[in-house]
């Protein structure tokens, strides 16, 4: 499959995302990278996003709560290259009503190649990476091929041409 180069500007479109359990830590983390956050667009989900405003001081992009939406909202943002950088502190000791819409956001920043931080020392080395303020080119798969496919067509009898049923 062939790759093309989606070009990272040097101020990045970074989505944070805590779980209830980790809120905090992701609060605590982002007081401590303010600087570095503040010279990059910041997005946020639900209660997320107004506990970053108010400790940081600086407008965060409020986007829905986890479970009513929002991480399908970051979902949407990543294929549309709307955000290309996920900080993203999930607790794996609690499950969650939105388990589905979490491994879709997961699913979603590995298909598109963009980087993302599941706890603390992840989420510090990448933002103390040299990568973070240039530009940077990221290679994703060219799906195309993918989305131009031919899907078998069935008949009236629910048969495809290979006579496999479709149902």
């Amino acid at each position: 499959m062939s790759r093309q180069k989606i070009i990272m500007q040097p101020d990045k479109k970074i989505a944070l995302v805590a779980h209830d359990n980790k809120k905090q830590d992701l609060v605590e983390w982002a007081k401590f990278n303010r600087d570095l956050l503040a010279h990059h667009q910041v997005y946020a989900t639900g209660t997320t996003g107004e506990m970053l405003e108010r400790e940081l001081g600086f407008k965060i992009t409020k986007l829905q709560s986890g479970p009513l939406g929002g991480d399908q909202q970051v979902g949407a943002m990543i294929v549309d290259d709307m955000i290309n950088f996920l900080i993203f502190f999930w607790d794996p000791l609690e499950p969650m009503p939105h388990d589905p819409d979490v491994k879709a956001l997961l699913r979603m920043a590995a298909v598109w190649n963009i980087p993302i931080a599941c706890n603390r020392a992840s989420a510090d080395f990448m933002i103390s990476s040299p990568l973070m303020d240039g530009e940077y080119s990221r290679l994703v798969p060219d799906y195309d091929g993918y989305r131009k496919r031919k899907i078998p067509q069935a008949d009236a009898t629910g048969k495809t041409a290979k006579g496999r049923e479709t149902k």
